[in-house]
């Protein structure tokens, strides 16, 4: 049997708003309910449930593999909205996108504080 990665919860204090958010800036489908989560749907069939969570959230790191043509979309809206951005983890090239192992790369926040990352390509692929 081959193991694969189904979904996981993503704890939010308003899970409509960052159901939303990652779909309008990564260019997925709509969020839709399902039971007490708001689903956004990646590919390989991949969801990630948003959850609304009671007191303060773990801010976690999610990192998204697009292709550039995605990465153009992804970055383009992310200039439209005023999102700000790094190049890296530690927060100290801001403005800038990375070139890791050949390809572009940025990191930002969602509206919980879950730091989001956008590759073109794996890291150690380079």
């Amino acid at each position: 049997m081959t193991v694969t990665f189904n979904h996981t919860i993503v704890y939010a204090t308003d899970k409509h708003r960052s159901a939303e958010f990652l779909a309008r800036v990564f260019g997925l489908p709509a969020p839709q309910p399902m039971w007490s989560f708001v689903t956004v749907p990646l590919g390989n069939g991949v969801t990630l449930d948003f959850l609304g969570a009671v007191g303060e959230i773990a801010p976690q790191h999610y990192a998204f593999l697009v292709s550039e043509e995605e990465f153009d979309g992804i970055f383009t809206r992310m200039i439209a909205e005023d999102i700000p951005y790094w190049a890296d983890p530690a927060r100290s090239r801001p403005r800038e996108i990375n070139h890791n192992d050949g390809g572009r790369g940025v990191y930002f926040c969602d509206p919980d504080g879950h730091f989001l990352e956008a590759i073109t390509r794996p890291y150690g692929s380079g």
